[in-house]
């Protein structure tokens, strides 16, 4: 990458060798991007444990971004910056406004979300300078993904020294966490100080890491956004039933042993995978960074003991998910009769049918629940009752503005995708779906050019990113110029929760019987 128009280049002495970056003088901000954290990946490395980084003589340049993991299109929406895409992808990026002689400013590690198959810490909502405007050393990190971060199968169990396999994208996660720790003093960044966030699978990597006998002690505070590793949202399999799948994949492509498997060329495991129409792997209860599943681990209260601040949004995904069908009393009632045939009166209470409005708010909801919000919502109900911890909740609320180009269409991930010639504009949003708050709380709606964006989201955004900046330095969100936010306890029956929106307030949960009635649902798969 050529020098960029107002940087100068400046070299940081890290661990491995010197790197290169470039310090902006209009912004104050360093940025060294592309950094490896661990060795390539590939060859006899492919499915193995990320591995230390060898050192290199002379300086390293480290202004692109490294190549993103490998992945297809799964949401058209994502917009990389990254050059390309690699097996050799463990590289992460850091921001820093630390002055020659600053120390022990607080950092933030995110982690990218995309359902543990596709996205990319270059993406521009996930920028680290707007955050590191703010006084905080910012740190984005690439993960394995699908095939190449999440297979398990007997024989990769058999060779590794704990004797398990999979979770290999949740180790490179693991692995940027102690590169963070030896490494980003040398940033301004204080290794003690370090916040974990990510939002969808990034906030299930979040809760996962912060349940792992690996890293907990890596982490002193955790921010989750609509997500954790807990049934039904990508929770863990055994480690049995983890080989089980992988090795009736190996054999069912026609490559059954490690050996054929690693023989394959990057091109081969791809288009094999994407053949498949596989949506990824499960983690795995491997007995080495998942132990148990994140209930049994939260309530022996063996997760990390650190602030937590997580939520979810309004409107996570459409109503029609669940109801597959228009918004009508019959169609609606004869969903939930076949979703939940002994409890059709109390679901109907929860998730109440009445005009075709009623329904499409209740679906949207039960649908928003059974995808990502009751797991985001257990999460917040462990830390809460089996810490000492302050547990910060929000509801993030504030409806998206118009698209700029009406002849595109929102897609799941957060971005848009081409909406075609004969599709219909989407109806009217009745709440926040997934993934769109992320660019609003890292300070990035510069960067996103796709939605018409008035002085409110702007006043949004400058609420939650300040919310999670004092956050991430104290512990705790609260501010001047912002509403206060109370922590929930485990006493609280109606514990508090913050509904971000143009006009932000502390609320008294309405919803919480909902989650406590799933709760019961999924209490033995859980």
């Amino acid at each position: 990458m050529a020098q960029e128009t107002n940087s100068f280049p400046v070299q940081v002495s890290i661990e491995n060798g010197i790197i290169e970056g470039n310090y902006d003088t209009h912004s104050g901000i360093q940025r060294y991007f592309g950094i490896p954290f661990a060795q390539p990946p590939v060859g006899d490395l492919r499915w193995k444990s990320p591995q230390p980084v060898k050192n290199w003589e002379g300086v390293k340049e480290t202004k692109a971004f490294g190549p993103r993991p490998m992945q297809t299109m799964v949401f058209g929406d994502m917009k990389s910056r990254s050059n390309g895409v690699s097996e050799n992808c463990l590289y992460l990026n850091v921001w820093t406004p630390a002055k020659r002689d600053t120390k022990n400013l607080p950092v933030l590690v995110y982690f990218f979300g995309g359902g543990n198959v596709a996205g990319d810490a270059s993406e521009p909502r996930y920028d680290g300078e707007s955050m590191a405007k703010k006084g905080i050393v910012v740190v984005t990190t690439n993960y394995r993904l699908n095939i190449f971060g999440f297979l398990a199968h007997p024989e990769l169990s058999a060779e590794a020294n704990y004797k398990a396999s999979g979770n290999y994208g949740l180790l490179d996660q693991h692995a940027a966490l102690k590169w963070v720790q030896k490494n980003i003093a040398a940033f301004g960044g204080d290794p003690n100080h370090v916040t974990i966030a990510g939002e969808s699978a990034g906030s299930i990597g979040v809760s996962q890491q912060m349940a792992s006998p690996l890293s907990k002690g890596l982490i002193a505070g955790a921010i989750g956004e609509s997500g954790a590793g807990i049934h039904p949202t990508m929770a863990p399999v055994s480690l049995e039933e983890a080989e089980k799948i992988g090795l009736e994949f190996a054999e069912k492509i026609g490559y059954p042993t490690l050996a054929e498997l690693r023989s394959l060329s990057t091109r081969e495991v791809y288009e094999l995978y994407n053949e498949s129409q596989r949506f990824g792997f499960p983690a795995v209860l491997d007995g080495y960074f998942l132990p148990k599943t994140l209930p049994e681990i939260f309530e022996n209260e063996e997760q990390a003991m650190v602030p937590l601040l997580l939520g979810w949004n309004s409107a996570e995904i459409p109503g029609m998910a669940f109801t597959q069908g228009p918004y009508t009393v019959e169609n609606y009632t004869n969903k939930v009769k076949e979703a939940y045939p002994k409890d059709v009166k109390e679901v109907l209470e929860l998730y109440p049918a009445g005009s075709e409005k009623e329904i499409e708010l209740s679906a949207t909801a039960l649908a928003s629940d059974r995808f990502i919000s009751y797991s985001t919502w257990k999460w917040f109900d462990l830390h809460r009752k089996n810490s000492d911890q302050p547990v910060y909740r929000y509801l993030y609320s504030k409806l998206r503005p118009p698209l700029v180009d009406n002849t595109r269409a929102s897609g799941l991930a957060g971005g848009t995708v081409e909406r075609g010639e004969d599709v219909p504009p989407a109806p009217k949003p009745v709440g926040a779906p997934h993934a769109c708050e992320i660019e609003y709380c890292m300070g990035n709606l510069y960067l996103v050019d796709d939605y018409a964006w008035t002085a409110d989201d702007f006043k949004v955004s400058a609420d939650m990113q300040n919310y999670f900046a004092n956050f991430i330095k104290t512990g705790n969100p609260n501010g001047e110029g912002l509403p206060q936010w109370d922590a929930a306890t485990g006493k609280d029956d109606t514990p508090p929760v913050m509904v971000i929106d143009t006009e932000s307030k502390l609320i008294n949960a309405k919803t919480d019987a909902r989650y406590e009635f799933l709760d019961q649902e999924y209490s033995n798969k859980n």
